[in-house]
């Protein structure tokens, strides 16, 4: 593992690579402490500490403490997020948006253009909401969040925000075109592991202070280490489906007549299902913080508030429909049927063409299923253990999901780039020395 690090720094470019991700994630995290004028940060830290078991604390755990400070960055990549499940649910209804997504690199160009548009749009409508709903809030010490509530408080608040998740949108940008991993996920990523070192100290002072139990505390501990020894079985849980190519002559040359497979997925979307999801669930929250006087919106807020059984049956539901919409998205198997017959390419015992692209569907539909009910059980599980054993917050599942999705697949582009000039990766198995090692 560490002669692995050491051939990181090797290859100059991976080097840079990584270099700057981690510049950009330094930047992300210093405008994660910037504030918010007009905002009385102790009052609304007070604030915060009531409610940091509602899903107010699950949006600030998405942004890295950043809401509960009131900073630049409050709404976080959020409304990006949502914007990209709009186009991406346009893309599969709309004529105009279908013909974008065939154009290659420039329906690329122009759905992304789209997006960031979109991401304006939702952050101006959120960060009024939030405005709103700072405005209202009074701690039980009488405290007001806001001192000097107003129109110019709303507008300034308004520019803040959606320019801070504009800023966001393109450090994530970034990462993607010049670092390492996926931008956008990374960010998510970044924000959660910044709450670690916070709840481990949260966790010994209750083991020291004798509010727990060292017994309990071990057992969450095993129960944690499961959970993450679980995310990453199945994630990396794969179905080979076994192709032969048919031998061809052109000229003196005989190309094919070998055996491979294809590896299909359980868990084919990522974290992307998570993230799509939660997402979503914060809709109803930034939808009543509009009406903070209306008790039948503050009712409807409470079903949905995390723990509760509406909400986590509706969560565990866009889970799973979401796991095979971006599945549907990112894989096409008709288009993979296509090159392997142009290929010369066959699965045995199934025909060239249609066959083989329902032959592949109806795997890919079968796996997506046990891995999409697996992490919505993941994602949905540990909020009971929060609410029996006490837990801090940052111990949810759907932070670990993200965070250990996102790491593995950050790895697995480092371990590309090493197996890719000859080096070997952080892998045991399947390394690939040089021809001529």
């Amino acid at each position: 593992m560490l002669e692995s690090f050491r051939n990181i720094y090797k290859i100059h470019e991976l080097r840079k690579r990584i270099l700057f991700t981690l510049g950009i994630l330094i930047v992300y995290r210093i405008g994660g402490h910037v504030p918010t004028p007009g905002i009385d940060a102790k009052a609304l830290g007070e604030f915060f500490t009531q409610a940091a078991g509602s899903l107010f604390g699950l949006y600030d755990m998405f942004v890295g403490g950043a809401f509960r400070k009131a900073t630049i960055f409050s709404l976080g990549i959020m409304p990006y997020i949502s914007a990209s499940i709009i186009i991406q649910l346009l893309g599969a209804v709309m004529p105009f948006f279908q013909r974008l997504q065939k154009e290659g690199e420039e329906g690329r160009r122009k759905i992304t253009q789209y997006t960031r548009y979109g991401t304006v749009l939702i952050a101006a409508l959120q960060s009024m909401g939030t405005a709103v709903f700072l405005e209202s809030i009074t701690t039980a010490s009488g405290r007001s969040v806001v001192p000097y509530p107003g129109v110019g408080f709303k507008l300034l608040t308004m520019l803040t925000f959606t320019c801070g998740t504009i800023f966001i949108m393109w450090l994530g940008e970034k990462i993607t075109e010049r670092g390492i991993g996926n931008g956008i996920s990374l960010i998510i990523f970044i924000g959660i592991i910044a709450r670690f070192p916070q709840g481990v100290l949260d966790e010994a002072r209750m083991v020291l202070g004798g509010q727990r139990s060292i017994i309990t505390e071990l057992m969450i501990v095993a129960f944690m280490v499961l959970v993450v020894a679980a995310i990453v079985l199945v994630t990396r849980a794969q179905r080979k489906v076994p192709v032969q190519y048919a031998k061809r002559v052109v000229g003196r040359k005989i190309y094919g007549g070998m055996s491979t497979h294809i590896p299909l997925s359980v868990n084919t979307a990522g974290v992307i299902p998570i993230i799509f999801a939660q997402s979503i669930m914060f809709a109803p929250s930034t939808l009543t913080s509009f009406f903070p006087n209306s008790e039948m919106m503050q009712t409807v807020a409470s079903w949905f508030n995390p723990g509760a059984v509406l909400y986590s049956i509706v969560y565990g539901l866009l889970i799973v429909f979401f796991a095979y919409f971006y599945t549907a998205i990112v894989f096409n198997p008709v288009d993979l049927a296509d090159n392997m017959k142009k290929q010369g390419g066959f699965i045995p015992g199934i025909r060239p063409g249609q066959k083989t692209a329902e032959y592949i569907d109806r795997i890919l539909t079968r796996i997506t299923l046990p891995g999409a009910i697996f992490f919505a059980l993941i994602a949905i599980l540990p909020y009971f253990l929060i609410q029996r054993a006490n837990v801090t917050f940052y111990f949810g599942g759907t932070g670990l999901l993200i965070v250990v999705g996102v790491a593995l697949d950050t790895l697995q582009q480092i371990e590309s780039h090493l197996l890719m000039r000859h080096y070997d990766g952080f892998m045991e198995k399947g390394r690939m020395k040089g021809r001529y090692s």
